[in-house]
């Protein structure tokens, strides 16, 4: 039976509404699922420890990543300090660990909670700011964590909430989970806890706080006149923001065994924005383009007796490159021109050869 849309009557049953899922869908489920069982299965088994540790750094810092695309691609906030965010979290974790025997699972969780209460604390007052006037407020927090810590001598180790490790002996690594304290299967644990976070952000990105953030990015005016609450939905981009930093901080204290002040300058951030820029703020392959950048690509450069000076350099002409050519990254402009060769080299392999022909009598 036919309605007026020319549609059947089954068409409209409730059963009808389930679609499959579309093949770029697939297709992108397939590639998250290879990648995923490469990290945890091939990578840890074919690499050396020097390259599973930087590794290790980059679901880190894959994560610091995720956390900024939130505020610079989703909101359009400008920010600075997402490496005191880290630090915190590292901080927090690390205390914790040393100071109770929660399981490492839980206390990632409240390394998140405790960057995410401060973070939104912080820069609350800072919200109607934007742009270049946000980021030098963000820069400016990140500077004063940064000698609060170096102030108060950064306590991360001994017993308590304030011990101190004076490069002595006897006091212990910051602890890892019992089932991960291998390098290799702590590479693991970071792979999962960063899939996690992925997934986090990528709910968000698909329901409501994702369109109200688009919203507000394209014209806070016309957000506002449309009823969207933006000091609401800013301050939950920056909470989530600052949770997955911070659990990226805890990841990385259970990482490198001992922290100390000078891992988290104020200067990284900028590091950490231009690699976020370069990979594809807009995009959470982009994160992971980040991460590589900002740990593997310096880890390469070491084992090739190159000095990590020239990154600055090579950073700086890939932001002006990105910014000209590419404006939505890495993530999003590489399989543009990846599809772009594979049809030149079809079309060069399938143009037809031209035919000779040759006349009665003639010697071809």
């Amino acid at each position: 039976m036919l309605d007026v849309a020319g549609r059947t009557a089954s068409a409209r049953q409730p059963g009808s509404l389930l679609r499959r899922p579309s093949p770029p869908t697939l297709i992108r489920a397939t590639v998250i699922v290879v990648i995923l069982l490469v990290s945890l299965f091939v990578l840890p088994q074919v690499l050396s420890l020097y390259y599973v540790d930087y590794m290790t750094q980059v679901a880190v810092y894959a994560m610091v990543a995720l956390g900024l695309g939130v505020l610079v691609g989703r909101v359009g906030l400008m920010s600075l300090g997402q490496v005191a965010v880290l630090s915190v979290g590292a901080w927090s974790a690390a205390r914790l660990l040393f100071g109770t025997s929660q399981p490492f699972p839980l206390v990632l969780v409240e390394a998140g909670l405790v960057t995410m209460v401060l973070g939104t604390v912080l820069l609350l007052p800072a919200l109607r700011l934007r742009g270049l006037y946000l980021a030098l407020i963000t820069l400016m927090l990140a500077s004063a964590v940064y000698v609060v810590l170096t102030t108060l001598n950064f306590p991360n180790g001994g017993h308590g909430f304030t011990g101190y490790n004076g490069n002595q002996i006897h006091i212990p690594p910051i602890r890892r989970p019992s089932i991960a304290t291998s390098d290799p299967a702590y590479f693991r644990y970071s792979v999962i806890v960063a899939a996690l976070m992925f997934a986090l952000v990528a709910v968000h990105i698909r329901t409501r706080p994702g369109r109200a953030w688009a919203a507000i990015r394209q014209s806070e005016p016309a957000a506002l006149a449309a009823g969207i609450n933006t000091t609401l939905y800013k301050l939950w981009a920056v909470a989530l923001a600052s949770f997955v930093t911070g659990v990226a901080g805890g990841v990385l204290a259970g990482a490198v065994h001992y922290l100390y002040s000078t891992d988290f300058q104020s200067y990284t951030s900028i590091t950490i924005l231009a690699v976020v820029l370069m990979g594809g703020a807009y995009s959470l392959w982009g994160a992971i383009v980040a991460g590589l950048l900002m740990q593997l690509l310096p880890a390469l450069l070491n084992n090739w007796g190159v000095s990590n000076d020239w990154l600055t350099i090579l950073f700086g002409i890939g932001v002006v490159f990105t910014l000209t050519t590419a404006p939505r990254g890495i993530a999003d402009q590489f399989p543009k021109d990846m599809a772009r060769l594979g049809r030149l080299l079809f079309r060069l392999v399938r143009r037809p050869r031209p035919v000779v022909v040759v006349e009665q009598g003639e010697t071809p």
